[in-house]
């Protein structure tokens, strides 16, 4: 994890250089060094010590789930039976096992987990809450909602806040 120093180091150089890649985690540095006003040379440089601080955790292909057959989005909401560090572990390590759960939050409020599920369909999902999550030895209650429509998906961070502050 970057130090508080390292962190505060970072220049308008360095939150450019991020925002590019997160658009395009495949520029190569010719392209990036384009984008960003610096040389390919320093735009590696700047690129490996970000990688090697952590900052940059590592790249990777968005691919379109419709395009692929897997249509259903929905949102889970889990309450568990009782609260322990144990069960906290059993439900994370379940979660982590089920590759259709593509994102697994803990909360404040009325859930204790709201999960990202993403399936062909609705019997798939079906399956998963009845026969995976419902049977969970620490899991009280489930609710599920279906996403209709997405009105925003990016996974981009506010770098452009991180300039103002």
């Amino acid at each position: 994890m970057p130090s508080s120093q390292e962190i505060d180091a970072l220049d308008q150089f360095d939150l450019k250089l991020l925002a590019a890649l997160e658009a395009d985690g495949g520029l190569t540095n010719s392209e990036l060094a384009e984008k960003v006003g610096l040389s390919a040379s320093q735009c590696s440089r700047r690129r490996i010590r970000l990688e090697e601080s952590g900052v940059i955790e590592g790249y990777s292909a968005r691919l379109n789930a419709a395009r692929l057959g897997i249509g259903l989005l929905a949102l889970v909401q889990v309450s568990m039976t009782l609260h322990s560090k144990e069960n906290a572990k059993k439900f994370t390590d379940f979660v982590n096992a089920v590759d259709e759960i593509q994102e697994a939050y803990a909360l404040t409020g009325d859930a204790d987990y709201l999960l990202k599920v993403v399936v062909p369909d609705l019997k798939d999902l079906s399956r998963i809450i009845n026969d995976l999550i419902l049977p969970h030895a620490s899991v009280s209650h489930v609710k599920s909602s279906i996403v209709l429509t997405t009105l925003k998906d990016s996974h981009r961070l506010p770098l452009s806040a991180r300039s103002r502050a």
